[in-house]
């Protein structure tokens, strides 16, 4: 008897459908655009699987047809899969599927269908643009997909061919591959609005011609990067692909011979009903994901959480001094200065987002715009600050922040009571000279506006209570190296130790001693449950969105891949002079990792052996905009980890900011996690059951 799959893909402004036997032939596919049902809801309450009247109905009544025609039904199907951007959680009221797959992954394996000796993969939607490449070091395919902007997908020529009047079916058979009108690359409204000047005053060929050279390039400048140096075919995939132009001036740009398969425009669900075929041969042998966390709190959380609150809330009558993440704590602590590091207390305001949207309004009321201005910086600029003593900054890693920072003591009447730290971007012997003096001048200016003097032996205690917490978060980091998951990645990432203003303090060795009794027990609970080997284990790299835990969660508890480290938890600087406390601090402000590029760079990857990491994540913040997540670090950080065969993830997003998170990021990690599973279990799905 005859087996059928269903493979249903919904995008953004497409339906597709794709049915196959048990020997994987195509005996029927589906491609029609979306529209709402006029007059309707997007879905109703009530009898949701047999309704049909709203818009979710208009869908399922759509694939009822397409089954129709082969005289089935949807519970004759041995398994549908589904994929695309659309597929929401009241999908399961309409369509009877078996589960979801990343579109990366559908992409993947409808084009090896059709070519085995596939190595690179195109597809552009109505909503992204995403590349996919076999890495034949590393031996499994990654992917990078574009962000927030249409500019580089099909919303673009839909666009276009909106304001020009044309069909978008019909724009190949018009464009004029002779023209030389240039159009924004940068965003697709810019370059649907300049369709405005140029339409009265050009032939209709070339400005279609200018528009699909436009739609090539802004698909390769947000993508295109993941093809660099390669040499062959690219499999050109998605209802874009049906534009011969864009293929033209795709390989005018890449070099490239660009392939268009017969069913191009079907191929994300070509490959989900492929992936059901295979799921029920394999399914019998799949072990069930178990939570392997204890939900027990931490003691060390408690003390984290009251030294926090008396940190940033306490009762002190002495005016704070203002301190950036990078100025040497020690300093201020062994002063008994009343700190504020600013960031941080921005980071606490993200805890209530009413609060956070009303600081940005004030932000941007004052001229600081989200596309500009980080979010932690906007939340300065609107927010009442404590009025400063004095205020300490550095001046890399973050510029922009050193500025804000100036802008601020200016607002609050305290230019002359502020010191920035000149911190050059590379370590060595010579800037830690420059940079011991330049802490000796901010003491003695500090001293200054505080009234009283450093006490060289407060200074030395400080430095030896840092030498004592640097001890202990360092058998703390040595046993979550060489152990399974301990704790959440979730959970650990906001202990965030290279970055706490306790450095200095007795109370800081007494948190870290407190936190490494915690991994001790959690460690002997899961003695001879589970050993390093079963689970993957991933490095998230930079600061996590403030507080939703939610993005995290679903890395660890949904997709099976504990965060095993983090490298704000770092503490990897030398230990600390306390008869030479100023070098020494310049030294190890210079190594934390976060000043040097290079030098950061060389740390995580030497990291990745040790902690056995099979996969990195890095949370781009402000999308690249942000000095620690530039394009050029990410660039880098990839070469160097691609040597140690191991992918690197970029989320785009904002840290503080989730209004301006892009739509994929879940896309991106569905698709990293079924890479990282098919490398080490040899399927997408995850392990086996050992016999």
């Amino acid at each position: 008897m005859t087996k059928y799959f269903l493979g249903i893909d919904i995008g953004s402004t497409t339906l597709k459908a794709v049915l196959i036997d048990q020997d994987f032939n195509i005996h029927n596919t589906l491609y029609e655009r979306t529209k709402p049902v006029k007059g309707k809801p997007v879905s109703c309450s009530g009898r949701c699987g047999t309704c049909g009247s709203c818009n979710m109905g208009a869908v399922k009544n759509t694939i009822d047809d397409f089954l129709w025609h082969k005289n089935l039904a949807q519970n004759q199907i041995a398994c549908t899969v589904v994929t695309g951007s659309q597929i929401v959680e009241e999908t399961q009221n309409f369509i009877s599927f078996n589960f979801k797959v990343s579109e990366v992954s559908a992409h993947v394996e409808g084009a090896n269908r059709f070519y085995s000796q596939c190595r690179a993969i195109l597809d552009v939607g109505g909503q992204d643009s995403k590349a996919m490449i076999y890495n034949e070091e590393m031996q499994m395919w990654t992917s990078k997909m574009s962000g927030i902007c249409a500019a580089g997908t099909g919303a673009f020529l839909d666009s276009v061919a909106t304001k020009l009047g044309v069909p978008v079916e019909e724009m190949e058979k018009l464009a004029d591959y002779s023209s030389e009108l240039e159009f924004s690359s940068v965003c697709a409204v810019l370059s649907a609005t300049s369709i405005n000047k140029y339409k009265n005053r050009y032939p209709l060929g070339l400005i279609i011609g200018g528009a699909c050279k436009a739609q090539a390039r802004t698909i390769m400048s947000g993508v295109g990067d993941l093809f660099f140096n390669y040499k062959g075919d690219i499999v050109f995939q998605g209802g874009v692909a049906a534009n011969g132009a864009v293929k033209h001036y795709l390989e005018e740009i890449t070099g490239n011979k660009i392939i268009v398969p017969k069913y191009h425009n079907v191929m994300g669900a070509l490959g989900a009903a492929c992936i059901g075929r295979k799921f029920i041969d394999i399914k019998p042998k799949l072990v069930n994901s178990k939570d392997i966390f204890s939900d027990v709190p931490l003691k060390s959380i408690s003390l984290r959480i009251k030294s926090t609150r008396r940190e940033f809330l306490g009762s002190r009558k002495e005016k704070p001094v203002w301190r950036n993440l990078f100025f040497p704590v020690e300093i201020l602590n062994a002063m008994d200065a009343n700190i504020i590091t600013l960031e941080t207390y921005a980071a606490l305001f993200a805890r209530n987002r009413k609060k956070v949207k009303q600081a940005f309004d004030v932000a941007s009321y004052k001229g600081f715009s989200g596309a500009e201005t980080c979010s932690f910086l906007r939340t300065l600029e609107g927010i009442e600050l404590p009025e400063p003593l004095f205020g300490v900054s550095t001046s890399q890693p973050c510029l922009q922040g050193e500025r804000i920072f100036r802008d601020l003591v200016r607002d609050y009447g305290k230019e002359d009571s502020f010191f920035s730290l000149h911190t050059p971007v590379k370590f060595d012997e010579n800037a830690v000279e420059h940079m011991a003096c330049d802490l000796e001048k901010a003491v003695s200016l500090l001293e200054k506006a505080l009234g009283r003097k450093l006490d060289p032996n407060k200074l030395r205690e400080a430095c030896e209570f840092s030498n004592q917490a640097r001890e202990v978060s360092n058998k703390c980091n040595y046993l979550r190296t060489n152990s399974p998951p301990l704790i959440r990645g979730s959970t650990a990432i906001y202990f965030a130790a290279m970055f706490s203003q306790l450095w200095g303090k007795k109370e800081l060795v007494e948190i870290q001693q407190q936190f490494y009794e915690d991994l001790l027990q959690r460690r002997n609970e899961l003695e001879g449950k589970i050993s390093i080997e079963d689970t993957h284990r991933i490095l998230w790299l930079h600061l996590p969105p403030f507080y939703d835990s939610k993005l995290l969660d679903y890395i660890e508890i949904t997709c099976n891949a504990p965060i095993v480290f983090e490298e704000v938890n770092f503490c990897g600087w030398d230990v600390l002079d306390v008869n030479d406390p100023y070098r020494a601090l310049a030294r190890k402000l210079l190594t934390v990792g976060f000043l040097d590029p290079h030098l950061r760079v060389s740390k995580i990857a030497e990291y990745v052996p040790t902690g056995k990491i099979n996969g990195c994540i890095i949370y781009n913040h402000m999308f690249g905009r942000c000095s620690m997540s530039d394009a050029s670090l990410i660039k880098h950080l990839r070469q160097e980890l691609s040597k140690k065969l191991v992918p690197l993830l970029v989320l785009d997003g904002d840290c503080m900011d989730p209004s301006v998170d892009p739509c994929s990021t879940y896309t991106k990690i569905n698709a990293y996690i079924e890479a990282l599973n098919a490398k080490k279990y040899g399927n997408m799905f995850g392990p086996f059951e050992q016999k």
